[in-house]
């Protein structure tokens, strides 16, 4: 893994409060790099499909624990709207 790199989803760029968040936890980022790119996509959709700024935030703390206790995929979410 390269720690000063994240790698992308499928149609969505990470975003920058995802990106500082996983270079900063390094047992989250080492699955993030594991994951398919489709299922970095549905994590990254998953926080950018939060209205408010605090449930992006809250979104976020929670993608990191579930990411570091080995979840590869957003529950409990209907998925990205992007995906065929």
């Amino acid at each position: 893994m390269t720690q000063n790199k994240v790698s992308t989803g499928v149609v969505h760029a990470v975003p920058a409060d995802w990106r500082k968040a996983l270079m900063i936890t390094p047992s989250a980022h080492i699955l993030w790099e594991d994951i398919t790119p489709l299922a970095r996509n549905e994590w990254i959709c998953w926080i950018l499909d939060a209205k408010k700024p605090e449930t992006r935030k809250r979104r976020i703390e929670v993608g990191l624990s579930k990411l570091k206790s080995g979840m590869r995929r957003p529950c409990c979410w209907a998925g990205c709207s992007h995906r065929p």
